[in-house]
């Protein structure tokens, strides 16, 4: 990794780029994750986040709940190299698209 790059995106953008073989990491805390998430997305919360889970040979999509938590992280990220991409307004922006959100137990989630 030697390019660091940072690039918000809109949710509806978030398919493709997942398609092309990015990862999305959900920053939230675990009782927000829970209450609904991204289908398939990768849940790290900021206070147990840990480089060493991450894949290092592909863009990362990082996403919380208003789009703060995942820019400062996205941020940090790319000071280290890696490809990041911030989701503009995070999951309350993802919902409104109309975008799927799933709680834990796999029924139609919320974001909290």
């Amino acid at each position: 990794m030697t390019t660091a790059t940072l690039t918000n995106v809109r949710p509806s953008d978030v398919p493709a780029l997942l398609e092309a073989g990015a990862v999305l990491i959900d920053v939230r805390e675990h009782q927000e994750t829970t209450a609904g998430a991204a289908p398939g997305a990768m849940l790290m919360p900021l206070q147990t986040f840990s480089v060493d889970r991450l894949p290092t040979d592909t863009p990362l999509v990082l996403i919380c709940r208003s789009g703060g938590r995942s820019m400062a992280a996205a941020q940090a990220l790319a000071q280290m190299g890696f490809t990041t991409y911030n989701v503009a307004g995070g999951m309350l922006a993802w919902a409104a698209a109309g975008l799927p959100v799933v709680a834990e137990n796999g029924a139609a989630g919320a974001v909290l």
